[in-house]
């Protein structure tokens, strides 16, 4: 059962539980849950909404870690990628995320070594790919978010 001050995920964001009341409006019970990135927005959301999901456990992001060498990138057209992006990352699966990373970040750098300049899309993706799995990674060891980049790297196994 979730309860203040708990962090969960939210709309691609990881969020506390900041407040649980009664929506005068609907008159359901719902959750003041804050986004960790922007403090100043307050969502209004029903306690049985399923998009509200928990965080990984400790365990499950060691897991997740062991299990990236092995995560496929994305094979496809260039022109048919955007969309898949799209689809993986608001899946809710943490191996879309490592995909999509994995996939942006290959294909970035064999432009950089081609001496051309890193994809507008491919980017955009790897840095909200990477915003939403670090944060979330942040959040359940309690350290900053290259800290938890850092533990990532650190800890993957080629």
């Amino acid at each position: 059962m979730l309860k203040i001050g708990d962090y969960v995920i939210y709309q691609e964001q990881v969020c506390q539980i900041k407040e649980q009341k009664i929506n005068e409006f609907t008159n359901l019970e719902s959750f003041i849950l804050v986004p960790i990135t922007d403090s100043s927005l307050k969502l209004n959301v029903p306690v049985n909404n399923p998009n509200i999901k928990n965080l990984m456990t400790k365990e499950e992001i060691k897991n997740l870690i062991a299990l990236m060498p092995s995560i496929p990138l994305i094979e496809m057209e260039d022109k048919l990628l955007e969309n898949e992006y799209k689809k993986l990352y608001h899946s809710g699966n943490k191996e879309d995320l490592i995909r999509i990373i994995k996939t942006t970040y290959r294909r970035n750098q064999e432009r950089l070594n081609n001496n051309k300049k890193i994809s507008e899309k491919d980017n955009k993706y790897f840095t909200l790919a990477e915003n939403l799995l670090y944060s979330e990674i942040a959040t359940v060891f309690g350290i900053s978010l290259e800290e938890a980049k850092e533990y990532v790297l650190t800890n993957v196994q080629n």
